[in-house]
């Protein structure tokens, strides 16, 4: 007769059982994430952008498809000397695109991405976004990579392609956003961008997801990854970083040291020089990425996000047939 038993595990997998329940609820977290984001944004885009999805990215290839006169923000290193000799006006070489071009996500997940003051977070925003395009360009055979940085940088992600990658990717991020401590100062983002100047020998196209709530000194870097790289500043905020509804006396903490500090918004004065404050920053951010020579889009945590990357892609494509420079800060 067929006996029927329980093999006891032994102390080594008893303990490591709580491990990989551990990781495998983010694993299905980021499934359940996908699936959301498939059936609810990714569905919509197509319909939208009507397979035009290469408007988010361009590739640079090797065969010469034309020459045009030089204009603000070309890249210099396309220049034909010899043309240009000739014509006695600078020109440059246009290039067919590389349909394959890897694309990285260079994600600053600190603290600050935790804030959200309605239903969503910066972090939800920057994972919903990084899953949407991530999924979009890997279904068309592009390989996407990615940067995250925590305290530092804390794992690299080597460009690959398919959907388990995508999965791969966005448990990273969920895994890393449960076990980032406090910061003892503010986010360093010239670190993180000088690692990906670093990390990427290829030409790319790079997606800096990050709300540049952060030490100063990240412009130069960036400008410098863009003379390489085709860069898109992916900017994230939430409305109330921008201005202070009257709520009375509120505690204000700081996502990345954990300091707290009452604030009065009852005082009118107040709120007048927060939100001061705030457009001056908007300002500043804003004129930064413009000199660094990146495209940019803003994400609010209360955006749409198929509406947001829709115009995203028209106003890339008008640029594309205008050959103008970078696009500014974008809503």
């Amino acid at each position: 007769m067929k006996s029927w038993w329980r093999k006891t595990p032994t102390p080594e997998a008893a303990a490591a059982a709580p491990a990989a329940a551990n990781d495998a609820a983010p694993a299905m977290g980021a499934e359940r994430a996908l699936r959301r984001l498939e059936w609810t944004v990714i569905r919509r885009l197509d319909g939208l952008l009507q397979g035009d999805y290469r408007t988010l990215m361009r590739g640079t290839g090797l065969d010469l498809a034309d020459l045009r006169e030089y204009q603000l923000h070309d890249d210099v290193r396309h220049i034909d000397w010899n043309v240009t000799a000739r014509l006695q006006a600078p020109h440059v070489r246009v290039f067919t695109e590389d349909r394959e071009m890897a694309a990285w996500f260079v994600l600053d997940l600190s603290r600050s991405v935790d804030f959200g003051s309605g239903l969503r977070a910066k972090r939800e925003i920057s994972a919903g976004f990084v899953g949407v395009l991530a999924r979009l360009l890997t279904r068309h055979g592009n390989r996407v990579g990615a940067l995250v940085y925590g305290n530092d940088l804390e794992a690299v992600i080597p460009p690959r392609s398919g959907r388990r990658h995508v999965l791969h990717l966005l448990h990273s991020m969920e895994r890393r956003a449960e076990a980032l401590p406090l910061q003892k100062g503010m986010t360093r983002l010239d670190e993180l961008l000088k690692s990906a100047a670093t990390l990427m020998p290829r030409r790319a196209t790079v997606f800096v997801v990050s709300d540049f709530l952060s030490e100063p000194g990240w412009e130069k870097p960036l400008g410098q990854l863009a003379q390489r790289h085709e860069v898109i500043a992916v900017r994230l905020f939430d409305p109330l970083e921008l201005e202070l509804p009257d709520l009375g006396l509120v505690p204000l903490r700081d996502a990345e040291t954990g300091e707290q500090l009452w604030v009065d918004t009852h005082d009118a004065g107040f709120r007048k020089r927060f939100a001061r404050i705030a457009a001056e920053r908007e300002t500043t951010l804003r004129d930064a990425l413009a000199r660094a020579g990146v495209d940019a889009l803003e994400l609010s945590t209360d955006d749409d996000l198929v509406e947001a990357i829709v115009r995203f892609a028209d106003l890339r494509k008008r640029k594309v047939r205008a050959g103008a420079g970078s696009i500014k800060a974008f809503a």
